[in-house]
């Protein structure tokens, strides 16, 4: 896991920081305009999150999650930035440097 550990932390970083967007998303004045937002928030926290446990536990499947994850995180990025909200701002940022992350990571193993 100590090898890991950078990765964990990314994942972890950028699944609460789609939770936080998910939410405030969801009080936006027009909820379905955000739809799309919002789908991309969960997919991608569940699967930063997901991907996160099984490098955490040392499953040898762990790192065959990189590749998806970066492409969920990169789309999550790609649609936040399409709203001028402050938290889909912020949470395209986290995405991108977490797909990023997992791109790196998954080269390297």
């Amino acid at each position: 896991m100590k090898e890991h550990q950078e990765i964990i932390s990314q994942l972890n970083d950028c699944a609460t920081e789609c939770n936080h967007c998910y939410r405030e998303c969801l009080n936006e004045k027009d909820v379905a305009m955000m739809a799309r937002c919002i789908e991309l928030d969960r997919d991608c926290a569940d699967i930063c999150q997901f991907t996160a446990s099984m490098l955490a536990r040392g499953s040898e499947h762990g790192h065959h999650l990189l590749k998806e994850c970066a492409d969920i995180c990169n789309a999550c990025a790609d649609e936040c930035e399409k709203h001028d909200n402050e938290h889909c701002k912020r949470c395209a940022e986290v995405c991108h440097k977490c797909a990023e992350t997992c791109n790196t990571h998954e080269l390297t193993h």
